[in-house]
């Protein structure tokens, strides 16, 4: 007895093609088909299906079967490409022993004096070295220091500019010279726009910055801690320069000095939140912005009660970009913004680093003036 199925089909569709293997009769869009006992023995495949029953001009379901192929789970290896090295965004000048770091840009101004010490070239001894240590500390003699400055700016070129500094307290007090004070004042910015003055300011490890207005003729000094930084000293110091001497943010020009790196200056959370208060952009300053109040719910692991809790890990704190943030924010242009990218902790034999070398470290000086 012939086997039998049926199938429907689309009363619009034309009938299915003959063949001698099968016979179908058509009823009211219903299509049965006979076929003998030896070729149901045999199924059709899907491909032998499409062609007898199904045109191919009708329908988008009849295309080959592309048999699946066993691809290699392993990804091809690409070759890492090797960075290149940044361009230098500074030159140094050396002179008896004394190595100066200077941006070019600034260099360019014949009107203009600015220069960042290193360690090497002075008279202080330390750890069985003579370094150029320029400030007055507990381990160095002043005979010493006042030596030290003397080669410093002549080696700078300010030989017989009055050396102005600042008795620092990680502050937003920005101070305005327009002669040299009998006395160190108090403050953590100084500014002018009269010649021959020799702004200074001290650094171990906080970020040195320099200001010069081309076409006011107007200049500055900031040193910006974390703290000086949360108070937005390079900010107001701008600010202090458009009210005094009319400034144009646009104009400026920048420098920033050797400071501690993202990679070695780790702060304790309570800075990030601070931070945070302050800054819209502060998780961008941080190598993983945390605040310590982040939930732990593993802390039975430490096998050590409630309220008991060890201090949260601290954070890496990118100074250099924060206050390169705080100045774009006031409206100076990205290529008027120069970093000399040397983090003081990584370079003990070119830098002063208190993070690094504790109390016995030196303190390095960056200065700028106006010549007439």
């Amino acid at each position: 007895m012939p086997s039998f199925f049926f199938l429907s089909v689309c009363p619009r569709s034309p009938p299915p093609v003959a063949s001698p293997k099968l016979s179908f009769r058509a009823q009211r869009g219903i299509c049965f088909f006979f076929l003998c006992d030896l070729c149901v023995s045999a199924p059709l495949c899907d491909k032998s299906f499409s062609r007898l029953f199904l045109p191919r001009r009708r329908c988008d379901y009849t295309y080959p079967i592309v048999p699946a192929t066993k691809t290699s789970s392993k990804r091809p290896i690409r070759k890492s490409r090797v960075p290149s090295t940044p361009a230098t965004n500074w030159t140094t000048r050396a002179w008896r022993g004394i190595q100066l770091l200077q941006i070019p840009a600034l260099s360019k101004l014949p009107w203009l004096v600015h220069a960042f010490s290193t360690a090497p070239g002075g008279i202080s001894p330390l750890a069985n070295e003579k370094v150029l240590n320029l400030g007055f500390t507990d381990w160095d003699t002043r005979e010493n220091v006042l030596e030290n400055r003397r080669r410093f700016q002549t080696a700078a070129g300010a030989k017989d500019l009055p050396l102005i500094t600042l008795k620092q307290f990680h502050s937003d007090v920005i101070q305005l010279f327009d002669g040299a004070p009998s006395d160190p004042c108090r403050g953590d910015a100084s500014i002018t726009n009269r010649p021959n003055l020799l702004l200074a300011i001290q650094t171990a490890d906080c970020v040195p910055i320099l200001l010069v207005d081309p076409k006011k003729r107007a200049i500055a000094a900031i040193h910006a801690g974390w703290r000086g930084t949360l108070a937005r000293i390079a900010a107001k110091t701008i600010g202090k320069m458009q009210m005094l001497f009319g400034s144009d943010p646009r104009h400026l020009l920048a420098a920033i000095g050797p400071s501690i790196g993202p990679c070695c200056y780790e702060v304790g959370t309570e800075v990030a939140t601070q931070f945070l208060s302050q800054f819209a952009d502060a998780p961008t300053y941080f190598d993983e912005f945390r605040t310590g109040d982040e939930p732990n719910p593993i802390q039975w692991l430490n096998m050590m009660p409630p309220g008991h809790q060890p201090p949260p890990k601290g954070v890496l704190l990118g100074l250099r970009k924060a206050n390169r943030s705080q100045l774009l924010a006031a409206g100076l242009r990205p290529q008027n913004i120069h970093t000399i990218d040397l983090c003081t902790a990584c370079h003990p034999n070119l830098l002063f680093s208190y993070r690094k070398q504790g109390p016995a470290s030196g303190r390095l000086m960056s200065v700028i003036a106006l010549r007439p």
